[in-house]
């Protein structure tokens, strides 16, 4: 009986477990397209140049519009670039939203290295308030060098803004470059 206890205790454990051993295990390795954090770029970056591509969808629930201020930026591996995307509040009243990434192809994730994000953290915006958000990145050199990602000219950044479940407002760690009601 000792026995079946511990293996269900050991059971329930592990499945509270699961997605944050998961999210590690994936930002180790770049599995699913999951980018690297990272605190500084690169003192070098290499003379091939890769696109990046920026994608946005927005969750019907919203009720924001959401959207990459550029489409697309060519970077050298190595060089630290700076890409913004504009929430703008089309409710009639406060909405709290966070964004979730992925990277394509899921092989380039792993040298897709950011040095500041706002995935993760709640945005709050009152009623036809916008924001544009910063991502800073940098695609590290390595991908050049590996054989499984030589072929990799072209990456695609895609964030999806849902609504968030907490109504308090966040602080955010990408602070917005501006903000306006309109």
């Amino acid at each position: 009986m000792l026995l079946l206890a511990s293996v269900v205790v050991g059971m329930v454990g592990l499945s509270f477990a699961s997605v944050p051993l998961y999210r590690l295990f994936c930002q180790a390795t770049g599995v699913g397209g999951t980018t690297q954090r990272a605190t500084t770029a690169p003192s070098k970056a290499a003379a091939a140049s890769i696109t990046i591509r920026f994608d946005a969808e927005t969750a019907p629930d919203l009720g924001w519009e959401f959207q990459p201020l550029q489409r697309t930026l060519t970077v050298h591996p190595g060089e630290e670039k700076k890409a913004f995307y504009r929430a703008i509040n089309k409710t009639a009243g406060p909405v709290t939203g966070t964004a979730t990434y992925n990277v394509t192809p899921a092989k380039a994730g792993i040298y897709f290295d950011k040095l500041q994000c706002f995935c993760f953290d709640q945005q709050h915006l009152a009623a036809g308030e916008r924001a544009d958000m910063a991502v800073v990145f940098f695609v590290d050199p390595d991908i050049l060098s590996d054989p499984n990602t030589s072929d990799v000219r072209t990456i695609t950044l895609s964030y999806t803004m849902f609504r968030a479940h907490q109504s308090a407002r966040p602080t955010a760690s990408a602070a917005p470059a501006a903000r306006s009601v309109n």
